[in-house]
């Protein structure tokens, strides 16, 4: 099945004012519905509301770091979300980032990889509805069991940009949530994950066919997030080193102005859509076409439009 998602809830939409829209997205092509947790809403709640308004979506969290929350407080939110959507919802965990853990939530960005794992190893348990009394190698958990177990246990998906953590979503989790990738760089992911797990990632979709405001905006996104040390490593490992190299050296003196204009606009293409509608469409199918699974529309506005319109317009249905 050829899945279509989008990323909600929009910019400068309030969360019950999506109603009508999230009604519709099965109409128009649609077939999931995804959410981020930054500094935004939380990834849970939209989720819910969607649940009650939109029967036929899937519904998923790219993704829910595992540090901000116990793994028992993450086990409860992610099973009210199943008991609402039942076998229509899909857990993403990820590592996060040190800004996001760190400073923002002030814990400690420690262990990632072995902190992703044991929380997926504590997750399925949980799950399960039995008690879970173990000392993982990242955290312990005493004598504690859901009391009210997913009736539908929910996918759960890994966030995954390099080798190892590939590997590990590939052969314990139901899934693979990747970012920042070009069409191009899929075959690069599919070498370590190999054909058989979902793959899921954001496309990120400016739509206009202004290409100079187009190119503003990603390079505000790219220098804000391909500069964090996970995504710089990533992106080394994709192939984007030199490419990138000025943008970093520029980031590392404190020049952040500096930093976005020194970006490549074939860098800023790459891994930004952007153009009319049926263009914009033709890229995210690029993505498809590439061996990716479930392509997430993430709108970057460039402008007052309205982006209930432009979700319409990006639809798979007007294919």
């Amino acid at each position: 099945m050829t899945r279509w998602g989008i990323t909600l809830p929009l910019p400068g939409v309030p969360l019950p004012g999506h109603r009508r829209l999230v009604e519709r997205l099965p109409d128009l092509g649609y077939t999931d519905l995804w959410t981020a947790e930054t500094a935004g809403t939380d990834a849970f709640s939209p989720l819910v509301l969607a649940s009650q308004w939109a029967p036929g979506l899937r519904l998923g969290t790219a993704i829910v770091p595992v540090f901000t929350r116990g793994p028992a407080l993450l086990a409860m939110s992610a099973s009210a979300v199943a008991e609402c959507a039942p076998g229509r919802f899909v857990l993403g965990i990820g590592a996060s980032s040190p800004g996001i853990v760190e400073g923002w939530n002030g814990m400690t960005h420690h262990a990632p990889y072995g902190r992703t794992r044991d929380t997926l190893r504590f997750l399925k348990s949980a799950f399960a509805g039995g008690a879970v009394n173990t000392a993982y190698p990242t955290f312990a958990v005493r004598q504690f069991r859901l009391e009210r177990p997913p009736a539908v246990v929910p996918p759960i998906m890994l966030a995954a940009l390099r080798p190892g953590m590939l590997r590990l979503a590939a052969t314990e989790a139901d899934g693979v949530i990747t970012n920042w990738i070009a069409p191009g760089d899929v075959a690069r992911i599919r070498a370590e994950t190999g054909p058989g797990p979902e793959l899921v990632a954001p496309v990120f979709v400016c739509p206009t066919e202004d290409a100079r405001a187009a190119r503003r905006v990603g390079r505000m996104m790219i220098s804000r997030y391909l500069t964090v040390p996970a995504y710089r490593a990533f992106q080394d490992w994709l192939g984007r080193s030199e490419a990138l190299a000025p943008m970093h050296r520029a980031w590392d003196a404190g020049d952040r102005w500096r930093a976005g204009m020194a970006l490549p606009d074939e860098v800023v293409d790459e891994l930004i859509v952007h153009g009319s509608p049926e263009e914009c469409r033709a890229r995210v199918r690029a993505y498809t076409e590439h061996g990716l699974d479930t392509p997430l529309i993430a709108l970057l506005p460039v402008d007052d439009s309205d982006p209930l319109a432009h979700v319409e317009a990006l639809a798979p249905a007007r294919d």
